[in-house]
Order: C-alpha cells, then structure tokens, then sequence
C-alpha cells in the first residue's frame, strides 16, 4: 500500500471571502474530510497536515483582547493550541465521513515538534508578520514592554514580526510512522510543528513560524510517503501567474522546476514555498510531489490533474 503526505493549505480550513466562524471552519474541515476519505478509498496510507495562519491570529487577536485579564502565552504555545483546534475539528470530521461511509480506519491527531537549528539566521532578521495590527505608537510600546519586533504592514499598520526558521527534522516521526503502517490516518506536522531547538536531550520551544510546506516535505521523507501531495486553491501551478496570458504547467521534472523557481517565477509567499518543498522531497528520493486544488485531490493523486513535479522527463 502506497503511502502519501497530503499538505492543506489555508483555504481548506478557511475559503477565501469566507467568515471566521466556527461554523465555517468546521464546514470547511467538512469538505476537505470528503476529499481526504476519497484518497483513503482509493487504498492509500495517509498523513494529513495543515495550515494554520488564520487560527493562529486569531489566539492572538483574542489575547490582546483579554490582556486585562489573562496573561498571554507565547507564540510555541499558541501554535500547539492551534494544532489541538484544527486537529480535533479534522479528526471529528474525518471520522463521521468514515462512518457515513462504512469504513473502517481510525484517526488519530498527533502534537507535533519540528526541529530547527538555534544558528538559524532567521532568527537575528524576523520577516513572517502575525498577529493583529497596531497603530505605530502602540507598536512601538509593545517593543519596549514585550521585546516584540514589530514592522509596518505593507496593507496598513504595523505588526508583529518574527522569525521562520528553516526545518530539518520531524520529532514524533517514529510515532507516526508506526502509526500509518497501522492504516491510521494520521493529522500531524499542522502548521509546520512548533518549532523547537535541541538543548543535549531537551527540547527548547521557540517563538518562529515554520513554513508548512517545506515541514510537509520533510514529514513525507521521513515516513517513507512516495507522494506528496499538496492542496490548494488553483488547479495547476502556472507559468506567468497574473499576466494576460498565464500557461498552465502539467508536468515538470524537477530540474524544470528548480529553473523557474531561480528565475523568479512563483512568488516567495505563495507558490514559491510549494515548488521548493516540491524539489526538496523528490531529490531525496520521493517519486513525485503534486500541487493541485483540493476538489481535485483523487485525480490528481491518479495522475489526471494538477501539477506534476517528477525526478526526471518520461522516455
């Protein structure tokens, strides 16, 4: 049975234009449940991970309202909330489509660490905004009291910044690989895992953001998935994405890949992360990663949507 880490991308917990309610987050986590028990059907090992940007600031959003009252927690801590909330809502979701279904296959979410290393250089130049946005008089009081890093937004304002280190490893690998082997579908790395440096056989939480993608791909190496297979909100990755006359991408070896993304093709906040973390996992001996729209999950996986990113040109 072939293995397959499958990557969700915000808009499955949250379509664009849509309300931040839990109404529509579970309706959300609803549909991407359906998508997920289509590829379970079709006889798949699977590891599911997420995003987690819009939850995140909404723990925050909600600590600055409550600051009077409760102290805050720092961001390592408000990234695990967010893997328990998500993680929950997806498992909850997952399991009543599996019943609905009659099938067989438990569910099981998975507190996930990621380790990153304490000479990282992100850590001395924060870039990932997060968080609510402030006037510039009360950014600068934040950085006086809490030692904040704060940056104005190019849509407005001024926001928190922080570091996004890059991972190299997963912490509860071994879990969840014996996990899967056992066909439990498994919700891991959301959000990229909090980070964590190594301190002899401690493990240090750090404030930062990892970024999913690259976190999913190592996750996806070191469970010995042969797919990954990233979900988004476009259909296939495009050449000359926003102008008059982009062109859809079917299929690229990796070296393709890697070319565009050196030539600046695919943004660095958006599908830049996702080609990376695409070459990354098939360079190191992945058969194949995929980047497609969520509706579009079961074809892509066969081959017959999205964009394939493989080691080398078919003969």
């Amino acid at each position: 049975m072939e293995r397959v880490v499958v990557a969700l991308g915000g808009n499955a917990l949250l379509r664009r234009g849509a309300a931040d309610t839990f109404e529509e987050m579970y309706r959300s986590c609803r549909e991407a449940a359906e998508r997920i028990a289509d590829i379970a059907s079709d006889g798949w090992q699977v590891v599911l991970t997420h995003g987690n940007g819009p939850q995140v600031g909404r723990i925050l959003l909600q600590q600055e309202a409550a600051i009077d009252a409760v102290h805050p927690m720092p961001l390592d801590v408000c990234g695990a909330q967010s893997q328990g909330q998500i993680g929950y809502l997806l498992q909850v979701t997952l399991g009543d489509v599996f019943f609905e279904r009659g099938m067989e296959r438990p569910v099981s979410t998975v507190l996930t660490l990621t380790r990153v290393r304490p000479d990282d250089p992100a850590f001395e130049h924060p870039t990932k905004f997060i968080g609510p946005y402030y006037e510039e008089a009360e950014a600068t009081r934040l950085e006086a009291d809490r030692g904040y890093t704060m940056k104005p937004d190019p849509h407005g304002g001024w926001r928190r910044v922080v570091p996004s280190p890059r991972p190299y490893s997963i912490v509860e690998t071994p879990v969840i690989a014996r996990l899967v082997a056992d066909d439990v579908v498994v919700i891991a790395g959301g959000g990229g895992g909090v980070p964590v440096i190594e301190d002899g056989p401690r493990l240090i939480g750090k404030e930062g953001v990892v970024d999913k993608d690259l976190a999913a791909a190592i996750l996806a190496k070191e469970v010995g998935a042969t797919t990954l297979l990233i979900l988004t909100d476009v259909k296939k990755v495009q050449r000359g994405y926003g102008s008059f006359y982009p062109e859809d991408i079917d299929r690229m070896t990796v070296e393709e890949a890697q070319g565009l993304l050196n030539r600046g093709e695919f943004e660095a906040g958006s599908m830049g992360p996702k080609i990376e973390a695409s070459v990354g996992f098939v360079r190191q001996g992945g058969a194949r990663a995929v980047i497609a729209d969520l509706d579009d999950a079961t074809s892509a996986l066969r081959g017959d949507a999205g964009t394939q990113i493989v080691p080398r040109a078919a003969l």
